[in-house]
Protein backbone atom coordinates (compact mmCIF):
# COMPACT_ATOMS: atom_id res chain seq x y z
CA UNK A 1 0.00 0.00 0.00
CA UNK A 2 1.18 3.50 -0.88
CA UNK A 3 -0.09 6.50 1.09
CA UNK A 4 0.19 9.95 -0.47
CA UNK A 5 -0.59 13.02 1.63
CA UNK A 6 -1.56 16.18 -0.23
CA UNK A 7 -1.96 19.70 1.18
CA UNK A 8 -5.72 19.94 0.76
CA UNK A 9 -8.76 18.28 -0.79
CA UNK A 10 -8.25 19.97 -4.18
CA UNK A 11 -4.66 18.75 -4.44
CA UNK A 12 -5.70 15.23 -3.42
CA UNK A 13 -8.51 15.15 -5.99
CA UNK A 14 -6.20 16.56 -8.65
CA UNK A 15 -3.64 13.83 -8.04
CA UNK A 16 -6.28 11.11 -8.32
CA UNK A 17 -7.62 12.61 -11.55
CA UNK A 18 -4.11 12.74 -12.99
CA UNK A 19 -3.46 9.13 -12.00
CA UNK A 20 -6.65 8.06 -13.78
CA UNK A 21 -5.76 10.14 -16.84
CA UNK A 22 -2.26 8.63 -16.94
CA UNK A 23 -3.69 5.10 -16.91
CA UNK A 24 -6.26 5.97 -19.57
CA UNK A 25 -3.68 7.51 -21.86
CA UNK A 26 -1.44 4.46 -21.47
CA UNK A 27 -4.34 2.10 -22.21
CA UNK A 28 -7.29 3.56 -24.16
CA UNK A 29 -9.17 0.27 -23.59
CA UNK A 30 -8.90 0.66 -19.83
CA UNK A 31 -11.54 -1.13 -17.75
CA UNK A 32 -12.25 1.48 -15.10
CA UNK A 33 -14.07 0.83 -11.85
CA UNK A 34 -15.90 3.90 -10.59
CA UNK A 35 -17.18 5.13 -7.24
CA UNK A 36 -19.72 7.79 -6.30
CA UNK A 37 -20.14 10.24 -3.43
CA UNK A 38 -19.17 13.82 -2.72
CA UNK A 39 -15.46 13.04 -2.47
CA UNK A 40 -15.45 11.87 -6.10
CA UNK A 41 -17.27 14.88 -7.53
CA UNK A 42 -14.11 17.00 -7.79
CA UNK A 43 -12.23 14.11 -9.42
CA UNK A 44 -14.87 13.84 -12.12
CA UNK A 45 -14.92 17.62 -12.62
CA UNK A 46 -11.18 17.53 -13.24
CA UNK A 47 -11.45 14.59 -15.63
CA UNK A 48 -14.13 16.44 -17.58
CA UNK A 49 -11.83 19.47 -17.78
CA UNK A 50 -8.98 17.26 -19.05
CA UNK A 51 -11.31 15.87 -21.70
CA UNK A 52 -12.31 19.34 -22.88
CA UNK A 53 -8.93 21.05 -22.60
CA UNK A 54 -6.42 18.26 -23.22
CA UNK A 55 -8.41 15.81 -25.33
CA UNK A 56 -8.49 13.04 -22.72
CA UNK A 57 -10.25 10.26 -24.61
CA UNK A 58 -12.88 8.01 -23.00
CA UNK A 59 -14.24 6.59 -26.25
CA UNK A 60 -12.73 3.12 -25.95
CA UNK A 61 -12.75 2.58 -22.18
CA UNK A 62 -15.26 0.45 -20.31
CA UNK A 63 -16.59 1.31 -16.85
CA UNK A 64 -18.07 -0.69 -13.99
CA UNK A 65 -19.57 1.03 -10.97
CA UNK A 66 -19.11 -0.37 -7.50
CA UNK A 67 -22.74 -0.41 -6.52
CA UNK A 68 -26.35 0.63 -7.03
CA UNK A 69 -29.35 0.97 -4.76
CA UNK A 70 -32.04 -1.69 -4.82
CA UNK A 71 -35.38 -0.37 -6.05
CA UNK A 72 -34.28 2.89 -7.71
CA UNK A 73 -34.76 3.37 -11.46
CA UNK A 74 -31.75 4.75 -13.38
CA UNK A 75 -33.55 8.07 -13.83
CA UNK A 76 -33.99 8.64 -10.09
CA UNK A 77 -31.75 11.53 -8.92
CA UNK A 78 -30.51 9.36 -6.06
CA UNK A 79 -29.39 6.47 -8.25
CA UNK A 80 -25.72 6.02 -9.00
CA UNK A 81 -26.42 5.78 -12.73
CA UNK A 82 -27.96 9.25 -12.53
CA UNK A 83 -24.98 10.49 -10.49
CA UNK A 84 -22.45 9.20 -13.02
CA UNK A 85 -24.41 10.62 -15.96
CA UNK A 86 -24.53 14.04 -14.32
CA UNK A 87 -20.95 14.20 -13.06
CA UNK A 88 -19.03 12.43 -15.81
CA UNK A 89 -20.64 10.42 -18.59
CA UNK A 90 -22.66 13.10 -20.37
CA UNK A 91 -19.67 15.48 -20.34
CA UNK A 92 -17.11 13.16 -21.98
CA UNK A 93 -17.04 10.93 -25.03
CA UNK A 94 -17.62 7.62 -23.25
CA UNK A 95 -19.89 5.20 -25.12
CA UNK A 96 -22.99 4.69 -22.90
CA UNK A 97 -23.05 1.04 -23.99
CA UNK A 98 -19.69 0.61 -22.25
CA UNK A 99 -20.88 1.91 -18.86
CA UNK A 100 -22.09 -0.82 -16.52
CA UNK A 101 -24.02 -0.92 -13.24
CA UNK A 102 -25.68 -3.68 -11.28
CA UNK A 103 -29.43 -3.55 -11.85
CA UNK A 104 -31.13 -2.83 -8.54
CA UNK A 105 -34.52 -3.43 -10.18
CA UNK A 106 -33.76 -6.89 -11.51
CA UNK A 107 -36.52 -9.43 -10.73
CA UNK A 108 -33.90 -11.89 -9.45
CA UNK A 109 -31.27 -9.93 -7.51
CA UNK A 110 -29.08 -12.95 -6.81
CA UNK A 111 -28.93 -13.79 -10.50
CA UNK A 112 -28.15 -10.15 -11.27
CA UNK A 113 -25.21 -10.23 -8.87
CA UNK A 114 -23.82 -13.33 -10.54
CA UNK A 115 -24.35 -11.78 -13.97
CA UNK A 116 -22.43 -8.64 -12.93
CA UNK A 117 -19.48 -10.75 -11.81
CA UNK A 118 -19.59 -12.61 -15.12
CA UNK A 119 -19.68 -9.36 -17.09
CA UNK A 120 -16.58 -8.07 -15.29
CA UNK A 121 -14.78 -11.32 -16.12
CA UNK A 122 -15.92 -11.12 -19.74
CA UNK A 123 -14.19 -7.75 -20.10
CA UNK A 124 -10.98 -9.16 -18.66
CA UNK A 125 -11.36 -7.79 -15.12
CA UNK A 126 -11.01 -4.25 -13.81
CA UNK A 127 -7.72 -2.49 -14.52
CA UNK A 128 -8.15 0.46 -12.17
CA UNK A 129 -10.73 0.73 -9.40
CA UNK A 130 -11.53 4.07 -7.74
CA UNK A 131 -12.70 3.90 -4.14
CA UNK A 132 -14.10 6.25 -1.55
CA UNK A 133 -14.15 5.52 2.16
CA UNK A 134 -17.34 5.45 4.19
CA UNK A 135 -17.46 6.61 7.79
CA UNK A 136 -17.88 3.00 8.92
CA UNK A 137 -14.76 2.10 6.97
CA UNK A 138 -16.65 0.49 4.11
CA UNK A 139 -15.62 0.37 0.48
CA UNK A 140 -18.54 0.10 -1.90
CA UNK A 141 -21.41 -0.97 0.34
CA UNK A 142 -19.35 -3.60 2.10
CA UNK A 143 -20.67 -2.81 5.55
CA UNK A 144 -19.14 -4.13 8.81
CA UNK A 145 -18.77 -7.94 8.92
CA UNK A 146 -18.47 -8.19 5.13
CA UNK A 147 -16.38 -11.25 4.33
CA UNK A 148 -12.98 -10.37 2.91
CA UNK A 149 -13.57 -12.85 0.06
CA UNK A 150 -17.13 -11.68 -0.63
CA UNK A 151 -18.47 -11.27 -4.16
CA UNK A 152 -21.10 -8.98 -5.68
CA UNK A 153 -24.25 -9.30 -3.59
CA UNK A 154 -27.15 -7.48 -1.93
CA UNK A 155 -26.29 -5.77 1.37
CA UNK A 156 -28.48 -4.11 3.98
CA UNK A 157 -27.19 -0.63 4.78
CA UNK A 158 -26.17 0.37 8.30
CA UNK A 159 -27.75 3.39 10.06
CA UNK A 160 -24.38 5.16 9.70
CA UNK A 161 -24.40 4.70 5.93
CA UNK A 162 -28.04 5.73 5.67
CA UNK A 163 -27.31 8.91 7.62
CA UNK A 164 -24.25 9.63 5.45
CA UNK A 165 -26.30 9.34 2.26
CA UNK A 166 -29.40 11.11 3.57
CA UNK A 167 -28.50 14.52 2.03
CA UNK A 168 -28.78 12.99 -1.45
CA UNK A 169 -32.39 11.96 -0.74
CA UNK A 170 -33.74 14.75 1.43
CA UNK A 171 -33.67 12.81 4.67
CA UNK A 172 -32.72 9.39 6.10
CA UNK A 173 -36.28 8.04 5.81
CA UNK A 174 -36.03 8.30 2.02
CA UNK A 175 -32.73 6.43 1.62
CA UNK A 176 -33.09 2.89 0.23
CA UNK A 177 -32.28 0.23 2.80
CA UNK A 178 -30.47 -2.18 0.47
CA UNK A 179 -27.95 -1.98 -2.36
CA UNK A 180 -26.09 -4.28 -4.72
CA UNK A 181 -22.35 -3.93 -4.23
CA UNK A 182 -19.18 -5.46 -5.56
CA UNK A 183 -17.74 -7.67 -2.83
CA UNK A 184 -14.45 -7.10 -1.05
CA UNK A 185 -13.00 -10.05 -2.96
CA UNK A 186 -14.25 -8.60 -6.25
CA UNK A 187 -12.60 -5.26 -5.50
CA UNK A 188 -9.31 -6.89 -4.53
CA UNK A 189 -9.13 -8.57 -7.95
CA UNK A 190 -8.73 -5.20 -9.71
CA UNK A 191 -5.19 -4.74 -10.98
CA UNK A 192 -4.81 -1.36 -9.32
CA UNK A 193 -6.76 0.39 -6.57
CA UNK A 194 -6.88 4.11 -5.76
CA UNK A 195 -8.70 5.24 -2.63
CA UNK A 196 -9.41 8.93 -2.02
CA UNK A 197 -10.36 10.27 1.41
CA UNK A 198 -10.46 13.91 2.51
CA UNK A 199 -11.56 15.92 5.52
CA UNK A 200 -11.00 15.72 9.25
CA UNK A 201 -14.10 13.56 9.75
CA UNK A 202 -12.26 10.76 7.91
CA UNK A 203 -9.04 10.94 9.96
CA UNK A 204 -9.90 8.19 12.45
CA UNK A 205 -11.17 5.71 9.89
CA UNK A 206 -8.28 6.41 7.49
CA UNK A 207 -5.80 5.54 10.24
CA UNK A 208 -7.67 2.33 11.04
CA UNK A 209 -7.97 1.34 7.38
CA UNK A 210 -4.32 1.99 6.55
CA UNK A 211 -2.46 1.15 9.75
CA UNK A 212 -4.88 -0.92 11.83
CA UNK A 213 -5.38 -4.68 11.89
CA UNK A 214 -7.21 -6.34 9.02
CA UNK A 215 -10.77 -7.00 10.12
CA UNK A 216 -14.15 -7.73 8.56
CA UNK A 217 -15.54 -4.96 10.77
CA UNK A 218 -13.71 -2.42 8.57
CA UNK A 219 -13.78 -3.66 4.99
CA UNK A 220 -11.24 -1.05 3.83
CA UNK A 221 -8.53 -2.76 5.90
CA UNK A 222 -8.56 -5.54 3.29
CA UNK A 223 -6.85 -3.10 0.91
CA UNK A 224 -3.66 -3.76 2.88
CA UNK A 225 -3.61 -7.15 1.12
CA UNK A 226 -3.55 -5.66 -2.38
CA UNK A 227 -0.20 -5.55 -4.22
CA UNK A 228 -0.89 -2.16 -5.82
CA UNK A 229 -3.12 0.06 -3.75
CA UNK A 230 -2.62 3.83 -3.56
CA UNK A 231 -4.34 5.80 -0.80
CA UNK A 232 -4.54 9.55 -1.43
CA UNK A 233 -5.52 11.80 1.48
CA UNK A 234 -5.37 15.46 2.38
CA UNK A 235 -3.68 16.78 5.52
CA UNK A 236 -6.93 16.75 7.47
CA UNK A 237 -7.65 13.10 6.71
CA UNK A 238 -4.01 12.19 7.44
CA UNK A 239 -4.02 13.71 10.92
CA UNK A 240 -4.08 10.37 12.79
CA UNK A 241 -1.57 8.47 10.64
CA UNK A 242 1.47 7.37 12.62
CA UNK A 243 3.69 6.88 9.57
CA UNK A 244 2.93 10.21 7.89
CA UNK A 245 6.54 11.37 7.72
CA UNK A 246 7.58 8.16 5.97
CA UNK A 247 4.68 8.46 3.51
CA UNK A 248 5.73 12.02 2.68
CA UNK A 249 9.34 10.91 2.16
CA UNK A 250 8.27 8.19 -0.29
CA UNK A 251 6.23 10.61 -2.39
CA UNK A 252 9.00 13.21 -2.44
CA UNK A 253 11.82 10.80 -3.29
CA UNK A 254 10.57 7.83 -5.30
CA UNK A 255 11.16 8.32 -9.06
CA UNK A 256 7.75 6.93 -10.09
CA UNK A 257 6.05 9.91 -8.44
CA UNK A 258 8.25 12.57 -10.05
CA UNK A 259 5.81 13.42 -12.90
CA UNK A 260 3.02 13.93 -10.38
CA UNK A 261 5.11 16.06 -8.03
CA UNK A 262 5.82 18.45 -10.87
CA UNK A 263 2.16 19.29 -11.48
CA UNK A 264 0.80 20.21 -8.07
CA UNK A 265 -2.22 22.57 -8.32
Amino acid sequence: MEVIIQPDALAASSLVARLVASELRANPYLVLGLATGRTMERVYQLLVAMHREEGLDFSLCRTFNLDEYVGLPPTHPGSFRYYMNEHLFKHVNVDPRNTHFPDGNAPDLEAECQAYEAKIRRFGGIDLQLLGLGRAGHIGFNEPLSALRSRTRVKALTPTTIEQNAPFFGGPDKVPRRAITMGVGTILEARRLILLATGSEKADIVAKAVEGPITAMISATALQLHPRCTVVVDEAAAARLQGSEYYRWIFENEPEWAPFRQHQP
